[in-house]
C-alpha cells in the first residue's frame, strides 16, 4: 500500500472565523473550496505540500439536516464548546491506493466507507456512522480518489507546507503499535502526553513554524 498525507482538517465555527484565525496564524488567507451535501458542511482548502493540503472544515448553515451525523466530531458538543475558543485541530487524513486493505487490516474499526462525488472526481472515505474519530483523532482517516491528478494540483500554493504531525498519547508504545498495523507509523511522530493531543505543525510563507492543536 502506498500511504501519504492527503490533507488535514481545522475544524471552526464557521469558515469566517477559521480563515480570519488562520491569516492571523499564518499570514495568509485560504479560500473558498467546495460543499459536502452529504455531510451539510463546506471548506476552505490551500496546498500545503506535495499532493498534500490543508482543510478549514465548518458546519454549512445554509445546508439542510444531512439525515445522519457528521464527520469529524463537528455535532459533538465538546468539539463545538472547543471551537467556540478557537479553530483547532480535528483530524489528519491518509490518502492510500488500497482502501479495502487497510480497513481489512485495521485492529480498530475505522467506520463505514462512504464514496463522494464532486464535478467529475470521486473518493471513498472511511467515516464512522457516530461522526466519532478513530483514537479520538489520533488515527487517521484513510481517503482513496479517483484516478486522476491529485485535488491539491488546483489549489492555491500560498507557500504553506506540513512539516509535522504530533500525536500525544499516555501510552505512547501502544499508539505506534496501532499505526504501524496500519502502515502510517512514518506519517506522525508520537510522543508522552498526560492525555490525547492532536497537533500540525506548519511552515508560514516567512519560514517561520506554527502549531495548530
Amino acid at each position: 500500500m502506498n500511504n501519504k498525507i492527503d490533507h488535514f482538517a481545522i475544524g471552526a465555527t464557521s469558515l469566517e472565523q477559521g480563515v480570519t484565525a488562520l491569516k492571523n496564524l499564518i499570514g495568509v488567507e485560504i479560500p473558498r473550496g467546495g460543499k459536502h451535501d452529504a455531510m451539510s458542511t463546506h471548506n476552505c482548502v490551500a496546498q500545503a505540500g506535495i499532493e498534500s493540503f490543508l482543510e478549514i472544515i465548518a458546519i454549512d448553515p445554509d445546508a439542510g439536516d444531512p439525515g445522519r451525523t457528521r464527520w469529524f466530531t463537528l455535532d459533538d458538543p465538546a468539539t463545538q464548546t472547543r471551537l467556540k475558543d478557537r479553530p483547532g485541530a480535528l483530524c489528519w487524513v491518509v490518502g492510500t491506493d488500497d482502501l479495502d486493505a487497510v480497513i481489512a487490516a485495521s485492529p480498530v474499526d475505522l467506520g463505514e466507507v462512504v464514496n463522494f462525488t464532486r464535478g467529475e472526481r470521486s473518493w471513498r472515505l472511511t467515516v464512522p456512522r457516530d461522526g466519532s474519530l478513530p483514537e479520538g483523532g489520533l488515527l487517521p482517516a484513510f481517503i482513496e480518489w479517483s484516478p486522476g491528478a491529485h485535488p491539491s494540483s488546483g489549489m492555491q500554493d500560498l507557500g504553506i507546507a506540513l512539516t509535522a504531525i504530533r500525536l500525544g498519547h499516555p501510552e505512547p508504545s501502544e499508539l505506534i503499535d496501532l499505526l504501524k498495523t496500519l502502515g502510517v507509523d512514518h506519517l506522525a511522530r508520537v510522543e508522552q502526553a498526560a492525555k490525547p493531543s492532536l497537533v500540525f505543525v506548519l511552515s508560514r510563507p516567512d519560514g517561520e513554524t506554527v502549531e495548530i492543536s
